[in-house]
């Protein structure tokens, strides 16, 4: 992609949905949710069929996308807000950072979760002028405690999802005069599964459960945002002028048991949130330029990491660092080719997640072409103490009350009878259901290799030690 004149530079719109896994999409599943804004959206626009999260948990998903580097490098390498594992260290250069020494206007709406507490780790300390919307991993979606560049709001009888739209809306609205970055992260549809009773009656059907029908009503009315912000686009003049991304951090949520459940149908990937299995990695982008980017389908293999150097390339600011260098090494490769027709190289790709500290025996995986090596989870290491998770509640309704983070006690690292790794043929099952290891011990063997050699790489950078980043170890 040629340079951008400064008169020319696009605004930036990026949407990201909070457990929508690839089934949760109209124009995947046959009409099965009501998601009819997105689906007009996804007709216009170029819809990247292969696109992957950086992780199947929220913060360090957030933390890729913000860096354009792999989690583990930022120090993001959990959800958990009270021991400080979902913040984002205090040298890392976010897009906003560069967006804003560019001259853009840059503002976020929703969700942060990359340092909900200590004053050091907010939004608006890292690259955002603006911010309206809640630190932490979720939120109540009426009874909802909210900030707005830093003076609180407090619920008022609106739906969450209401406020974050009619907040986005504005901001495009005050800043239409001049290139602005807008970054909408909606808490929908994370769990607590609630929504309009209306929406729910909807969506009630015979064989889903009470909590399905939440999520696909919580999924309307997020689409319905997505449409008026769209809209307040093309009231201000500036649809042609603007390129909207639209994704997923992670898989959906799966968890629960009988009538519970939010188990539900995610276009036969396996897996789902906090596992690597393509069902808790892969989700779709639309991405929306219309009079740039051609609309059509592309199955290029695309990482989330790949949106800082390709949206900073779009605005004609560089790669990366707050004067456009940054001696941090990005993960994330500038497709912008991709965007305007052209093939783009495919590059492996790795994750990895467990709670409270990385390893790598447990839910890690790589992809390379049509290879996928996973680690599978041993379910102990996803497990979250009690203590942490009443804590992370709390947080959430008296964030204020806490000044900085406890990591004292964490729990010793658990002993485990790690199972071998698998290996997938995506080409060929997409839906990951035939280990193929026993028939090519060869690609295991390097792919291993190569999985070994990344996670020891990520965890020299995770322990750069406090007096360089500024963060914790």
């Amino acid at each position: 992609m040629s340079p951008v004149r400064a008169e020319a530079r696009p605004n930036i719109v990026v949407i990201v949905a909070d457990d929508m896994g690839f089934g949760d999409f109209g124009f995947v599943n046959g009409g099965i949710s009501s998601t009819p804004a997105l689906d007009d959206l996804a007709a216009t626009s170029l819809v990247l069929e292969q696109h992957y999260s950086a992780s199947p948990v929220c913060a360090p998903a957030r933390a890729a996308l913000l860096t354009g580097r792999y989690p583990q490098r930022t120090g993001v390498i959990d959800t958990l807000e009270a021991r400080g594992t979902d913040r984002l260290r205090l040298d890392e250069v976010t897009i906003a950072d560069v967006l804003r020494h560019h001259g853009y206007r840059t503002g976020i709406v929703g969700k942060w979760h990359t340092g909900a507490v200590g004053e050091a780790y907010a939004p608006t300390r890292r690259g955002f002028d603006e911010f309206a919307g809640f630190r932490g991993g979720w939120q109540d979606y009426w009874d909802w405690h909210l900030e707005h560049d830093g003076t609180p709001m407090e619920a008022d009888g609106r739906y969450l999802t209401d406020v974050l739209t009619e907040e986005a809306a504005g901001f495009i609205r005050r800043h239409a005069g001049r290139p602005f970055f807008l970054h909408v992260a909606f808490n929908a549809p994370h769990f607590p599964f609630q929504a309009p009773a209306d929406l729910v009656e909807k969506h009630r059907a015979a064989g889903r459960t009470e909590v399905v029908a939440t999520i696909y009503a919580m999924l309307e009315a997020m689409d319905r945002g997505v449409g008026q912000i769209v809209r307040a686009l093309a009231d201000a003049g500036l649809t042609e002028r603007t390129i909207v991304v639209f994704t997923s951090d992670n898989g959906p949520d799966h968890a629960g048991e009988g009538d519970r459940c939010a188990a539900r149908f995610n276009a036969g990937l396996a897996g789902s949130k906090q596992h690597v299995y393509d069902g808790g990695i892969r989700v779709p982008a639309i991405v929306h330029w219309p009079g740039t980017v051609a609309p059509g389908r592309s199955d290029a293999f695309v990482h989330l990491t790949d949106w800082f150097p390709t949206l900073l390339r779009i605005a004609g600011a560089g790669s990366g660092g707050a004067s456009g260098s940054s001696s941090l090494p990005l993960d994330g490769r500038d497709v912008s080719p991709l965007l305007l027709g052209q093939a783009v190289e495919d590059t492996p790709r790795f994750w990895q997640w467990t709670r409270y500290r990385p390893r790598p025996d447990s839910n890690a995986a790589m992809r390379d072409g049509r290879w996928k090596l996973v680690r599978p989870a041993v379910p102990a290491t996803l497990d979250l103490r009690d203590r942490d998770q009443a804590i992370d509640v709390d947080i959430k309704r008296r964030r204020g009350s806490y000044v900085d983070v406890d990591d004292t006690d964490p729990p010793p690292p658990e002993a485990i009878d790690a199972p071998p790794a698998r290996l997938f043929d995506l080409a060929a099952d997409p839906g990951e259901q035939r280990d193929v290891a026993t028939d090519h011990p060869g690609v295991v063997a390097r792919m291993q290799a190569e999985l070994d050699r990344w996670f020891d790489e990520m965890e020299r950078d995770r322990l750069t030690p406090e007096d360089r980043t500024g963060g914790r170890l």
